[in-house]
């Protein structure tokens, strides 16, 4: 029985990714077959069938965006608010370079061998990181549940398309702010180091900047936290100057956001 329902809900969820692939093509070059292929295995189905008998989703639309590490999904719970499905890869070899984000959290010190455990665990990791910004205030998407290679959380944008990143909004010196303050926040209240802050994972909204993909974020006693951090206040900084916006020394912010 469990068979036939998984192969039911494969079919339907393989049926509409490749519907929404052929009217948009994935950014990164994903191949409606690959995606299919690489995402939609066995254990991913049956971990997405269980989020649908544990009512976390009703239904699936289909993939809105795509990394190499990872492809996210417009889902719909039984409210029919949307929900992001972040599925990570178990077949991709990216998350091997992901180790020095991992290695030396003393919140993920048994870190087992293998791909699988490794995607896993940077989804875990992902999610705690999720909970501990939301928790403190920060404008992150609100985690909902995770299992296994699969992460719900709140939809950021409307109808199964997300808000624009920093990358292709028009910004401003609030913009800029929002931004730092953002970096100082996560620091400060809760004791993180996002480690890939830039332009490509910060929403803009309506109601301010939302910041996003947060796996790569450590604790604040890892050995590189510091280097981390100076790379996050660099690029971001770096960003909005070639945009025309006054920014102020990454040193000088490096030093107030520490001390």
């Amino acid at each position: 029985m469990t068979d036939i329902l998984s192969k039911k809900l494969e079919s339907k969820l393989d049926k509409k990714l490749i519907s929404k692939s052929k009217r948009k093509t994935l950014e990164d070059g994903f191949k409606k077959g690959k995606v299919v292929n690489e995402v939609l295995d066995k254990p991913t189905v049956m971990t997405l069938y269980k989020m649908i008998t544990d009512h976390v989703i009703a239904y699936v639309n289909g993939a809105v965006s795509a990394g190499k590490e990872s492809v996210v999904f417009w889902g719909v719970d039984e409210n029919e608010s949307n929900v992001a499905l972040k599925i990570y890869l178990v077949s991709t070899s990216n998350f091997k370079k992901r180790e020095p984000y991992i290695l030396g959290d003393p919140r993920f010190s048994n870190v087992k061998k293998g791909t699988k455990n490794l995607v896993y665990l940077w989804a875990k990791k992902e999610y705690r990181n999720l909970t501990q910004c939301f928790e403190a205030g920060i404008p992150v998407p609100r985690p909902l549940y995770l299992t296994n290679n699969v992460l719900a959380m709140e939809f950021v944008g409307e109808d199964g398309a997300p808000c624009k990143s920093l990358l292709d909004s028009q910004v401003d010196e609030d913009d800029y702010k929002q931004a730092i303050q953002i970096i100082s926040e996560m620091y400060k209240k809760a004791k993180l180091v996002h480690g890939d802050f830039s332009e490509y994972n910060i929403f803009k909204t309506e109601k301010g900047l939302v910041v996003f993909d947060l796996g790569s974020a450590v604790d604040l006693r890892h050995p590189n936290t510091q280097e981390f951090l100076k790379r996050d206040i660099n690029n971001i900084t770096r960003f909005f100057n070639k945009r025309g916006v006054s920014v102020e020394d990454p040193d000088e912010l490096f030093e107030d956001i520490v001390k």
